[in-house]
């Protein structure tokens, strides 16, 4: 985890004044060190049986579809209104300063399908929930949430509960 926590930019002041942005681009750079980061970040779920992992737009497609790969499952993109051709769940949820929808296509998961959630980072819980909510919505069971970055002073983890989270470099 070193490797990958050293190679995390941190960026002050972006996108405003006081936040410590931490970009997660120079990991993407690097392939080999790509490549253990998603281990790493699906280690935890290999024996799970997972049959999709769901990834919420943008960068969340990235490790998504990874760890899809790694894992031998699907992967199901979570995206923002009206950019899914065919029928589809929609789930609004709030966001610190505003509002955001996600939606899924009906067809997406199998009944009882079970869904690892990934994303690059965990900050207030709000998208990850939501997209929890959108995953069961869509007749899937959530087996977990998995991210490369957490954030701990916003207490996201908190919103995931009772849903089993694991993320590989915490602040």
């Amino acid at each position: 985890m070193d490797a990958i926590r050293s190679i995390i930019r941190t960026v002050p002041d972006f996108p405003k004044p006081g936040i410590q942005f931490r970009d997660i681009t120079p990991l993407l750079a690097d392939p080999k060190l790509m490549l253990r980061t998603v281990e790493a970040l699906v280690q935890p779920f290999m024996d799970a049986d997972i049959s999709a992992v769901a990834g919420m737009e943008a960068r969340g497609f990235i490790f998504g579809a990874l760890a899809a790969q790694l894992l031998g499952a699907g992967f199901v993109p979570l995206r923002k209104p009206g950019k899914l051709p065919a029928d589809v769940h929609r789930i609004d949820y709030d966001l610190e300063y505003g509002s955001a929808s996600l939606e899924l296509h009906r067809d997406a998961i199998a009944p009882g399908g079970r869904v690892l959630i990934v994303d690059d980072l965990l900050a207030t819980g709000g998208t990850a929930a939501a997209s929890c909510a959108l995953i069961e919505a869509g007749g899937g069971q959530v087996s977990g949430c998995a991210f490369v970055v957490e954030l701990d002073d916003l207490g996201g983890r908190d919103r995931l509960h009772p849903y089993r989270t694991h993320s590989l470099i915490r602040y």
